[in-house]
């Protein structure tokens, strides 16, 4: 994945508060933020220098170990800050967040660092959602209209691998293409092809996922678990 380290670009956005860009550099812990991620946590941009303790701070209670250990793994094992959870702004208002996160290489190819992007699924995506629909239909129907079955595909894909709903799905399918240019049908061909060259789950999750098909008729009609 290209991304700000590696570009040269900003890592600003052009998508408002909903989708922002991050940096951090492992030697000494050192964070930078986009404005529109300050923004999301509740401050103004650059009244405020991040670090991992104000990160972690923000974090959701029932999150905060989870991203902790995450970032440990980061550290001490060169991998990249990747992550659904929750975090808590300023005004205490909890935002739901997906951050898509990959590795920053010096010349030698060695790791030292993490560098992506937050996308917020509340808040302003949400608000955005009525106004821009109009929009999406002008400039994309035509290619839902002829790659459905593949958009529907990516979706599916994204919704798994994050545990995100169909529309927030499309919309991180439609930042990634406006982000990169790229036609969403055209991007959405490509995840599809290349999904199957990730790693194969583990086989706690294949054995979880076989009991679920298998027994899944048992639950049909029955109210969700809360």
């Amino acid at each position: 994945m290209q991304h700000p380290a590696h570009t040269g670009r900003s890592i600003d956005t052009d998508h408002a508060a909903e989708v922002g860009g991050f940096r951090f550099w492992f030697v000494g812990q050192r964070w930078e933020w986009s404005d529109e991620v300050a923004r999301m946590h509740g401050y103004e941009p650059g009244s405020v220098e991040p670090t991992t303790e104000l990160l972690l701070s923000h974090k959701h209670p029932d999150d905060r170990a989870h991203v902790q250990e995450l970032l440990d793994q980061a550290l001490h094992g060169g991998r990249s800050f990747s992550s659904r959870h929750r975090f808590v702004d300023t005004a205490g208002a909890v935002h739901d967040a997906i951050v898509v996160g990959d590795r920053i290489t010096d010349d030698i190819g060695a790791v030292v660092g993490t560098a992506g992007y937050y996308i917020d699924l509340t808040g302003t995506l949400h608000q955005r959602r009525d106004a821009t629909r109009q929009e999406v239909l002008d400039e994309e129907l035509p290619d839902l209209l002829d790659a459905r079955a593949v958009i529907e595909q990516a979706k599916g894909v994204l919704m798994a691998i994050y545990r995100i709903n169909g529309e927030q799905a499309f919309e991180v399918l439609r930042w990634r293409s406006q982000e990169t240019n790229t036609k969403l049908r055209v991007l959405a061909n490509q995840l599809v092809s290349e999904v199957r060259t990730l790693p194969p789950s583990s086989g706690d999750v294949q054995r979880a996922f076989d009991h679920l098909l298998l027994t899944i008729h048992e639950r049909v009609g029955r109210e969700p678990e809360s």
